[in-house]
């Protein structure tokens, strides 16, 4: 999309997207009951495209200038580091299993969605949340009826409530 006529409305509508397709994802994370849903989802979304979108701008504004040495891959280093403790602080051991797994990966992924947003991979982006939602929602599925695995309270990933 060529929104040449005005940067402003450019960003605005990466910023749009990023929340929009973090609530998507979060959406399924909301059904599941899981503490990390839409809000968490559409706001690490927007956070990680709004970091991206700032280091090009800043970017773009000292190309150029002598003494300067900006490299705007880095913020996307640190939009990763970022994400990992937040993630980190979402999974816990808790009599012999894990928690919160599934959510950690998925904000880390949501991550990943916005920074394609904020550097205008937008059919990357959709696509990708279209995935996640796929693999969030529709594994679960293959899992109960081809393996016939049912959900138990040894796997809490698994649990419907």
């Amino acid at each position: 999309m060529d929104f040449s006529f005005n940067p402003q409305l450019q960003i605005f509508f990466q910023l749009l997207l990023a929340a929009f397709l973090g609530l998507l994802i979060g959406l399924e994370r909301e059904y599941k009951r899981k503490e990390a849903g839409m809000r968490t989802f559409a706001l690490v979304c927007l956070g990680a495209a709004l970091f991206i979108i700032l280091g090009f701008e800043t970017f773009q504004k000292v190309i150029g200038k002598t003494g300067i040495s900006f490299d705007p891959s880095r913020v996307i280093q640190a939009v990763s580091m970022g994400i990992g403790f937040l993630g980190a602080g979402l999974i816990i051991f808790r009599q012999s299993h894990l928690e919160g797994l599934t959510t950690a990966a998925g904000l880390w992924l949501v991550a990943a969605i916005g920074i394609a947003v904020g550097i205008k991979l937008y059919f990357i982006a959709i696509f990708t949340s279209l995935l996640a939602i796929g693999i969030l929602s529709g594994v679960r599925l293959i899992e109960e009826k081809i393996l016939g695995t049912k959900p138990t309270k040894d796997r809490p990933e698994d649990d419907p409530r």
